[in-house]
């Protein structure tokens, strides 16, 4: 009897085997991310897996030209692994993209008018969102309530900078906030006040932004939901496969939800709260918790704020500002930081941390270091989130802790348009040191901080090729000794962005065996001049096996 059963087995797994769907690209220029193997011409998916990677002719032997397969011919096209994006704020990008837009506003005026037009279309409901930009505009000055109130004075208006440390209120969201002339700022934040008056002037720095936060009303579950799902779209259309989230328990529930619904299209690796560590410890969570579609165990906390609001941490004063040397946040400055990371580390979290400034960045690798030391050692893969601005004596420190450069291009071809007038010429020479990073045997990887910056992975690795800024006046590039080649900014984006969520065994390159997780291009990236990366565009994108997006 036993032996028919395993015969039944037998023959039942031959069957299985002979059904299973086979998916070849054939006539490629695969660059596959994996050193044993960089090129290949073609590449089998059976299911969700790559099972072949190699020659189009022994490719083409492997299977049985029947319906039960499907060969694409690449025509000579450049496949990739699919883009994973180390920091990303997935649900609040998809709530910009179903949200009011002021990144466009070139002007006070545009800024004014774009205000206007969506209050009109949108009348008596909170508007907030925006990530406007004033070094674009023609005077670089921040925005005040009046600007505000002048287009909007009848709807509560709180329109964030686009890199989320400031944001401007108008006058009747700062009533409704409790801010007036009195209302001191906050450890980690400033309420910005006119210097005559003593009046606030509609300005919100970091953790002062928190008085009009509580008493936003938060999305609905439906209006997470639907920024989930926008946010999909938006990341299939330009490659992204998979993600590191700034994730929040209402995002977390969304995205189990478009799980269960057979629409999610992106792999989820979220980073929860630092505050809320404990929570994560309760449950047994550790890194790793989860399948290979969304994963947890990893934590985020912030060291400092943004050199655009200029509340970046740095050791000596701005240049801009010779009042301030930037803010450490209040959990650095209490302690917090300190405390939570060493317990959480201790249960097996990792910790991936926020600094911007030169003295953010020293403090976290001192605090790195002192975890070490104390508590039992671990594969922790400690992240620095963004690393802008570090002194080349602490380059090096990245490498010898196994702290890893969780950086985003982009963010350098933008701010290199004004950073040097914040900081000055001599801090600037250590600004986004990506090869540098690279040459310390630092595993740097990469992302773009959307909706910060553009959810587009070939603008980030145009921009650590080329270093050329948004105002076109560095063709050669923004402290061009720091450029790197496009081979390493794919596999920042690719395989070592996996290595930065302990994925690096299941994805991030084209290996027999990983996830079938697969982008073509428009144009070999690899030959043509890097100046037109920026123009190229994503024409199919493969996850999980199923070609899920087609230009």
């Amino acid at each position: 009897m036993k032996s028919y059963i395993l015969i039944l087995i037998f023959l039942f797994q031959i069957i299985s085997e002979a059904q299973t769907m086979k998916t070849v690209f054939i006539n490629g220029k695969i660059f596959t991310c994996d050193d044993k193997n960089p090129l290949a011409e073609a590449v089998v998916i059976e299911s969700n897996k790559i099972s072949f990677v190699g020659s189009t002719n022994d490719a083409l032997k492997k299977i049985s030209l029947d319906e039960a397969n499907e060969v694409i011919d690449l025509n000579g096209k450049l496949m990739l692994p699919g883009f994973i994006d180390n920091h990303v704020h997935f649900i609040n990008g998809g709530l910009y993209l179903l949200g009011i837009d002021l990144r466009p506003a070139n002007s006070t005026s545009e800024f004014k008018q774009i205000l206007k037009d969506y209050a009109e279309k949108n009348p008596g409901k909170w508007i907030t969102g925006g990530y406007w930009d004033h070094e674009k505009w023609e005077i670089k000055d921040y925005p005040t309530k009046e600007m505000i109130d002048e287009v909007v004075p009848n709807q509560p208006v709180f329109v964030s900078r686009l890199d989320g440390h400031m944001g401007v209120a108008n006058s009747l969201a700062l009533k409704l906030a409790g801010i007036t002339k009195e209302t001191q700022s906050p450890d980690g934040g400033l309420i910005v006040k006119d210097p005559k008056t003593g009046e606030p002037t509609g300005l919100l720095k970091d953790n002062a932004m928190d008085f009009v936060f509580n008493i936003i009303p938060s999305p609905s579950k439906d209006e997470y939901y639907q920024a989930v799902l926008a946010a999909f779209d938006e990341a299939k259309r330009l490659g992204i496969t998979s993600v590191q989230d700034i994730t929040f328990a209402d995002a977390l529930e969304a995205y189990q939800k478009a799980k269960d619904e057979g629409k999610l299209t992106c792999r989820i690796y979220t980073r929860w709260p630092i505050a809320d560590y404990k929570s994560l410890v309760e449950k047994g969570i550790k890194v790793g918790y989860g399948d290979e579609y969304i994963r947890m165990g990893s934590l985020k906390a912030f060291a400092d704020g943004s050199l655009g609001s200029s509340t970046a941490w740095f050791f000596e004063k701005y240049n801009q500002d010779t009042t301030t040397y930037g803010l450490p946040m209040d959990i650095v400055n209490d302690g917090s930081l300190e405390k939570w990371a060493l317990d959480a580390d201790k249960n097996g979290l990792q910790l991936s941390v926020h600094a911007i400034g030169d003295k953010a960045n020293a403090y976290m690798l001192d605090l790195f270091e002192k975890i070490i030391k104390e508590n039992p050692k671990w594969d922790r893969r400690f992240r620095i989130e963004h690393a802008q601005h570090v002194r080349f004596e602490d380059i090096k420190r990245f490498a010898e802790l196994g702290v890893i450069p969780s950086v985003q291009p982009y963010h350098c071809i933008d701010d290199g348009v004004w950073a040097e007038k914040r900081i000055g010429p001599e801090r600037i020479k250590y600004t986004y040191p990506f090869k540098s990073f690279l040459e310390s045997g630092a595993k740097i990887c990469f992302g773009t901080d959307w909706y910060v910056a553009p959810l587009n992975p070939l603008l980030g690795i145009y921009a650590a090729v080329t270093r050329r800024t948004l105002d076109d006046k560095n063709p050669d590039g923004w402290i061009p000794e720091q450029k790197i080649s496009v081979e390493d900014a794919i596999k920042c984006y690719t395989i070592n962005s996996a290595y930065a969520s302990f994925e690096e065994n299941i994805k991030g390159s084209i290996e027999v065996g990983k996830l079938a997780d697969l982008i073509v291009l428009s144009e070999d990236i690899l030959t043509i001049d890097p100046v037109k990366i920026k123009d190229v565009e994503v024409e199919m994108t493969i996850f999980d096996g199923k070609i899920i997006y087609k230009k």
